[in-house]
């Protein structure tokens, strides 16, 4: 399966002068590349690839990692699950750029 998430603290001194949350968003995507998962961290979303039981760990210890950042921690995701497949995170963006080239 592949998660692609986002964690958000709220509610605290969390965030720069600037608005920014990046010192709670860089704790939970050192806990992420620490799993030894593959992942993947864009500007908006974390993706990480696994079994179901080991994403969702390091996906509660990411969260973990962003609450003492504020008294609240928003946590979106969206999850492809399709067993039997490994390597999707690099393959489905193979297909992608396979399917341009056409």
């Amino acid at each position: 399966m592949i998660v692609a998430f986002s964690i958000a603290p709220s509610g605290g001194p969390a965030a720069a002068e600037d608005g920014s949350v990046h010192d709670a968003v860089a704790a939970a995507v050192r806990v992420v590349r620490e799993s030894g998962l593959p992942n993947r961290t864009s500007s908006m979303f974390t993706e990480v690839e696994g079994e179901w039981d080991e994403v969702f760990a390091v996906v509660k210890r990411a969260t973990e990692a962003v609450a003492p950042f504020g008294t609240r921690v928003s946590l979106v995701l969206k999850a492809d699950i399709r067993p039997g497949y490994t390597g999707e995170l690099d393959g489905k963006l193979e297909r992608l750029e396979a399917a341009l080239g056409d």
